[in-house]
């Protein structure tokens, strides 16, 4: 459905499947993801803490816990299926091809070690090069993500740098590679709001110069409104929406998309109250009969409850899994947001996106 043979995708995710052992059972945490990625493009993957975001993303780096199990799925990173490779073949892509920025930097940089060191060392293993040379290259990259004096700050320690610098030296231990594919695992979490600007500013600016694939996982919709291509939107370990970051965000068709959406105030929200999701996600552990959604879906029908819907296409860029789009589905009436969105993409169709955005229209 979402993932084709095509010689430009850098990558494909097809019927992906990752289960958990664990004491009280096994857990179903990712059931049949697919999606793919071209060269240079950014998808943004995005849903609620929970919904199988950050799985679906250490699966493509090897990294899932000793209780994993993969029972069904390939994952093609340039026509090879990385789930076939040793341990030995993924060390020499981790940080190489595929590299990842994670969630806290705190926590991922080396206490003990001077940054200058974590930097090169990367770019020693997977450059064969000597430490001068890895050193000199380090001050490069440093400079690249916008690091003042790096002369002078390469022998400090991670704790003597804020947290949006230290988030910009884990940028940089994971351009060291130059690598094809970077995945960022919610890189601005632990940031606040001017520093987070300013970390995808950067992102967007390397993606240009280097040309590298994205994969940014987050639960913040409006943090990748203007910096992806693509939008997958997940649930219940499942992909419940799938399209361009235009058609997702004004032309959206899955009630937990919505939900989403009304959730995320914008400068035109007239209420001063915040909208909620009602309920919680389904235990995986017991994967729900039907649409994984109907529990917490005002507008779920009957059919839900008993019979997971299959993606319906929107758009030969666009799909969506919901019972509402079925052609026998009866309408619904969602939001007065969603409705507005739905009308500015109407005036899209007519107008073109950028003439809609200079009349003011906002993600």
């Amino acid at each position: 459905m979402m993932s084709e043979n095509n010689v430009e995708n850098i990558l494909e995710v097809k019927n992906l499947h990752v289960n958990f052992h664990t004491y009280a059972g096994e857990v179903n945490a990712i059931r049949g993801v697919s999606f793919d990625l071209k060269k240079g493009e950014t998808l943004a993957i995005v849903g609620e803490s929970g919904s199988g975001k950050s799985v679906t993303t250490k699966t493509l780096m090897g990294l899932n816990a000793k209780n994993a199990n993969i029972p069904e799925g390939e994952l093609l990173f340039k026509g090879t299926d990385l789930l076939k490779k040793t341990e030995k073949e993924w060390q020499a892509l981790r940080g190489n091809e595929i590299s990842m920025i994670f969630q806290d930097p705190m926590t991922s940089l080396d206490p003990t070690m001077k940054i200058g060191n974590q930097i090169a060392e990367p770019i020693r293993k997977h450059k064969k090069v000597g430490r001068k040379e890895s050193l000199k290259r380090a001050l490069e990259l440093m400079v690249m993500v916008g690091i003042p004096d790096p002369e002078i700050h390469i022998n400090d320690y991670p704790h003597q740098w804020s947290g949006g610098m230290r988030q910009r030296a884990v940028i940089a231990i994971a351009l060291a590679g130059d690598p094809e594919l970077l995945i960022a695992d919610e890189p601005t979490t632990a940031l606040d709001v001017t520093i987070q600007a300013q970390i995808m500013h950067l992102m967007a600016e390397l993606q240009r110069e280097i040309n590298s694939s994205i994969i940014f996982i987050t639960h913040d919709l409006g943090v990748v409104a203007g910096f992806a291509q693509k939008v997958a939107v997940m649930y219940a370990g499942e992909i419940v929406e799938y399209g361009t970051v235009e058609e997702v965000f004004y032309n959206p068709q899955h009630p937990y998309t919505w939900g989403l959406l009304d959730s995320m105030p914008t400068v035109e929200t007239a209420s001063d109250r915040l909208v909620s999701i009602p309920g919680t996600p389904p235990d995986l552990l017991f994967p729900p009969k039907g649409d994984a959604f109907a529990s917490r879906n005002k507008y779920a029908l009957e059919i839900d409850s008993e019979e997971e819907p299959p993606f319906f296409e929107v758009s030969p860029t666009h799909y969506a899994k919901t019972w509402l789009l079925d052609p026998r589905a009866p309408k619904v009436d969602p939001s007065d947001n969603i409705k507005a969105r739905w009308a500015k993409w109407e005036a899209m169709q007519s107008g073109g996106f950028e003439s809609v955005m200079k009349e003011g229209g906002v993600y």
